[in-house]
């Protein structure tokens, strides 16, 4: 049974690169990214084994505590998490407890994370090669670290598979989630002069962590090192204690999954009496129906979330960017929200909701129409607001036309190029109720080169009133301003109309394709 829950993986993910030529290509750059880290983290670790013991030590308990609470707490975000081997999937199927257990864990290794993982924990034992019984002892705690990877994190996503369902904590995940990841680099920096300024703590720190459930595994070769025997030997029943914790976890909470399968968010809500919204008071119109739609979507559905969460944070980086610059960089921040604001509806047909427009059946013109509007009103007011605020943090009142003209510009361009790029070219996305971050299986790579292709025409479109913007502001001359904000308007809207023309024949002629592409992908 355990090897046939790895040829199920395994055929899962042949399954899915034969769907697609461009998945394919995903995968050879995904593989290739991570062939290159795993070269490079095995060649650091042969320099390090030529370091002190209390070094090695150090980098290999600190480093190796973060590679294990990351498998545990990543996954509770919905970063890419796999679903092919959901245990919800067999509550059907009679298979023993055990072997179940056994499969799943062994096919959590299966795929990149899991082999790049593998070949570096088992790699950490080269850097004891100078002491040979380290090294001996460094190989099987190898072994355990990797299996406590694995197993706590399926441990963790099962005991917390109610909280992690509900669509509130889908909604707080994802601020928590995407803020880090924007603020990355100046977190990075900041935590690398930290580390900098802190170097002596290291050590210290390092001898905490040894006794930790995710550090103690990495500090048993370096006790064996120093001839520590005794706190070798209670290191290691801390690792094991911790495996078998964690086992014990996953199979209680694996049992209470398989015997009572927890229900999705949408099944547990209750009906609520929340009135017509958008729908009573815009016209009940076709068009009017569309854009009350997207409005509730935009109010109520956690993956347009991370649209709220992104604008505040990117005058915050350029703000920390700007310094020393007299504040030039922040004055980027109504441009780019305006460009990433209004491409967000180039997804907007990515999802199995919109059989419901090609069955009406919803002319081309309604539905480009409708999202536009919808998108429009709540891009619109957020990218002024960026605008106004980032004058104002910086003084500098004499460039606003010319920033309002490139921000409204960019933002009527990308809401025209996302109407055509949207009618031709769609991929799965989460459905409603999912997290925002995960990654369908079906994705595909023709969706990111349609967007990267997308994005940059825009900007290609969008040069004329740029330019203007640019000149003005480096000039200081409040006429090319005005220029560029009179441009601005004019070719955007005019470009949006075009947008919606072509995105509109587009629908209308390949609405059902694409229907069906976007299942399939699925």
């Amino acid at each position: 049974m355990v090897a046939h829950l790895l040829q199920l993986k395994l055929t899962l993910v042949g399954n899915g690169l034969r769907r697609s030529v461009w998945q394919t290509v995903g995968l050879v750059i995904a593989a290739t990214y991570a062939l290159g880290a795993a070269a490079s983290a095995v060649a650091g670790l042969v320099a390090l084994s030529v370091a002190d013991a209390a070094v090695i030590r150090t980098v290999l308990v600190l480093a190796g505590s973060l590679l294990v609470l990351g498998w545990w707490i990543i996954p509770l975000l919905a970063i890419g998490v796999d679903a092919t081997s959901d245990p919800a999937r067999f509550v059907t199927f009679a298979i023993p407890r055990r072997e179940l257990l056994t499969g799943l864990a062994l096919s959590g290794v299966v795929g990149i994370p899991g082999v790049m993982t593998a070949v570096v924990v088992l790699a950490s034992a080269l850097a004891w090669w100078r002491h040979p019984v380290a090294a001996l002892v460094a190989l099987p705690c190898a072994v355990l670290a990797l299996a406590t990877c694995v197993v706590g994190a399926r441990a963790t996503t099962a005991a917390l598979a109610s909280i992690v369902g509900r669509r509130r904590h889908r909604e707080v995940v994802a601020v928590v989630t995407i803020i880090p990841l924007m603020l990355f680099g100046l977190v990075f920096a900041g935590a690398a002069q930290g580390i900098e300024s802190g170097r002596q703590a290291l050590p210290d720190l390092a001898a905490v962590t040894g006794w930790t459930p995710w550090g103690a595994v990495w500090a048993i070769p370096a006790d064996v090192a120093a001839g520590t025997w005794g706190s070798a030997g209670a290191e290691a029943l801390i690792a094991l204690g911790t495996f078998a914790v964690l086992v014990a976890l996953w199979d209680r909470s694996l049992g209470r999954a398989l015997v009572t399968p927890a229900s999705s968010g949408r099944a547990r809500a209750k009906a609520r009496e929340r009135g017509l919204g958008a729908f009573g008071w815009l016209p009940a119109t076709p068009t009017g129906v569309v854009v009350a739609r997207r409005l509730t979507y935009w109010l109520r559905d956690p993956r347009y979330a991370k649209a709220f969460v992104v604008t505040p944070v990117i005058p915050v980086m350029l703000y920390f960017s700007s310094r020393g610059t007299g504040g030039v960089v922040l004055l980027l921040a109504g441009p780019v929200v305006g460009l990433l604001t209004g491409w967000i509806i180039s997804a907007d047909v990515a999802g199995t909701a919109f059989w419901t427009h090609v069955a009406a059946p919803i002319g081309g013109r309604v539905d480009r129409t409708g999202r536009v509007v919808a998108a429009g009103v709540v891009s619109l007011s957020i990218t002024l607001l960026i605008v106004v605020a980032s004058v104002a943090m910086t003084g500098q009142w004499d460039v606003l036309p010319a920033l309002a003209g490139a921000s409204v510009g960019l933002l009527l361009t990308a809401l025209g190029g996302a109407s055509v790029v949207s009618a031709r070219v769609v991929y799965q996305v989460p459905r409603p109720g999912d997290d925002p971050f995960v990654s369908e299986q079906g994705a595909s790579m023709a969706g990111c080169v349609s967007q990267l292709a997308g994005l940059g025409a825009v900007m290609g479109l969008s040069l004329p009133e740029l330019a203007l913007a640019g000149i003005a502001v480096g000039t200081g001359s409040v006429l090319l301003g005005v220029i560029a904000l009179a441009v601005g308007v004019a070719l955007g809207s005019v470009l949006l109309v075009v947008g919606i023309r072509l995105g509109s024949r587009a629908l209308d002629r390949n609405a059902p394709e694409l229907l069906a592409t976007m299942v399939s992908s699925g």
